[in-house]
């Protein structure tokens, strides 16, 4: 029995040492470049080709946060400083540990298709593509419905927040004729062929969103308190709830968390890098959202975008700038996956012409330009995607997921990665996944779905569909022409 055994450690061992070897030599068919970059310098390589781990953090940091830094006053204004502060850190830990888990669930999926000598030299693994591979296609069928339609949505907020940002700089013309300027514009993210091509995006992307929320924090301590300042939140269990969930949105950018993966070199270093980026995120978020519900609190009820409370300046306006370029490049990281799915749908994945590629992804773009014409509401929509969509995407399917593809002794004892250092046993990691499903599945999907749902249906009685200006300030009337107007009469 024992030989025996050693035998079978030594094979499992050995296959996982060969996919490790083979994962770091080549992902995407980059190891050679990899040296190449090492020895050569070349500019196209500098700002084209990412695959490094530090291409992998800027892409995670820049894509978590965009325009919810925006919102997050306004969810503490629902929630409450305390509240606020420490559902930012509890969810922000909780999406690390479901990226860790998509991590491995990719690496296990990875070194199972290599052994039967898989090749992935031009394709792109999604996370459907995972959970087919590991647990079937009804999980496939779970994991594309689900991620889909959340990035859909998160590239309509995309839009729909652009218009918004543009409107504090320029207000003669309406949102919605923003709207369609920039679903022009974001349109273009259609050449941009795959996410090793990020990396200068990803790297200016997080230096915009750190300016930004700087500039929130130091504006709004610079501004003060103004006149009368309640912090009444919370209040009501419908905005506690709603508030709530817009965090929970906040730190679920696992979306593209796959993908992110699979354009480095060495994906088995991914394991950290959420946790590490998540960090780095606090350092924005929590600065800056304390500092804006410090000083305006209550206000930031009816004004879901803190641009909209602080005085117009400059360093504002250079804020707005950064921030409409940030999401530009945000909505090509949500619509990168659809576009690759779309590919693969109709069998244009493979094509070499990137001309020939983007003509094929235009249609994705469409629907997202329309409903982001439809439903402009900028902070009642992240609440509902990130309780309807976010909750299974990003914590409850990977948490599920892991659970059930080690489930017998076999898979345990085989898995390309074992479990982390500070949660030695299966048994821990089961207990944490099944903690993770519970509390998303209570607050995040049943409170959290019904608080946002109640709050956007509220938003479509008071503004109704396609609202040509929403939470515009009211134009004053122009002087009346009255006296005029009576001289043409006969």
């Amino acid at each position: 029995m024992l030989p025996q055994k050693q035998a079978e450690e030594a094979i499992v061992s050995r296959s996982s040492s060969t996919l490790k070897d083979e994962l770091e030599q080549d992902v995407d068919g980059k190891g050679e470049e990899d040296e190449e970059t090492a020895h050569g310098f070349s500019m196209k390589n500098l700002l084209w080709h990412g695959g490094s781990a530090w291409d992998a953090w800027f892409s995670c940091a820049s894509n978590q946060v965009a325009q919810v830094l925006l919102t997050l006053p306004y969810s503490f204004s629902q929630l409450g400083m305390l509240s606020g502060v420490i559902l930012q850190l509890f969810y922000g830990f909780m999406g690390s540990w479901t990226a860790y888990l998509i991590s491995v669930l990719y690496i296990e999926f990875r070194s199972r298709k290599e052994k039967e000598n898989v090749n992935f030299k031009n394709h792109v693994i999604q996370w459907f593509e995972v959970l087919d591979g590991l647990l079937g296609p009804y999980w496939k069928a779970a994991g594309l419905a689900f991620n889909c339609t959340f990035l859909l949505f998160g590239s309509v907020i995309q839009l729909i927040a652009c218009a918004s940002n543009i409107y504090y700089i320029n207000d003669r013309l309406d949102k919605r004729t923003w709207t369609y300027i920039f679903g022009a514009c974001c349109a273009t993210t259609v050449f941009i062929p795959s996410f090793h091509n990020y990396r200068i995006w990803s790297f200016l992307g997080l230096g915009m969103t750190t300016y930004t929320a700087w500039y929130l924090t130091i504006a709004a301590v610079v501004h003060g308190q103004v006149e009368g300042v309640t912090h009444s939140g919370p209040t009501k269990l419908v905005l506690y709830f709603t508030g709530a969930t817009n965090i929970l949105y906040t730190f679920g950018g696992h979306a593209v968390t796959v993908e992110i993966m699979h354009a480095m070199w060495k994906p088995q270093k991914f394991k950290n890098i959420y946790l590490l980026a998540t960090v780095y995120v606090f350092t924005l978020t929590l600065p800056s959202a304390a500092a804006v519900y410090w000083a305006f609190g209550d206000q930031l009820l009816t004004h879901s975008n803190a641009f909209a409370l602080l005085p117009k300046s400059g360093w504002r306006d250079a804020a707005v700038i950064l921030m409409l370029i940030h999401q530009f490049i945000t909505f090509g990281f949500a619509s990168t996956p659809l576009y690759f799915v779309w590919e693969k749908v109709i069998g244009m994945h493979d094509a070499k012409s990137i001309c020939l590629r983007a003509l094929a992804r235009l249609p994705v773009v469409i629907p997202i330009w329309f409903l982001a014409i439809i439903f402009p509401f900028f902070g009642p929509i992240n609440s509902a995607v990130g309780a309807l969509l976010v909750s299974f995407t990003v914590y409850i399917i990977p948490a599920m997921a892991h659970m059930l593809t080690y489930r017998t002794p076999s898979a345990r004892q085989n898995a390309a990665e074992k479990p982390p250092f500070f949660l030695p046993s299966w048994t821990a990691m089961y207990a944490v996944n099944a903690f993770v499903v519970g509390w998303v599945l209570v607050v995040g999907f049943g409170l959290g779905g019904w608080a946002s749902m109640t709050n956007f249906v509220r938003q479509v009685d008071t503004f109704g569909l396609f609202a040509k200006c929403y939470q515009c300030p009211k134009p004053q009337p122009p002087p009346a022409p009255a006296p005029q107007m009576q001289q043409h009469h006969h």
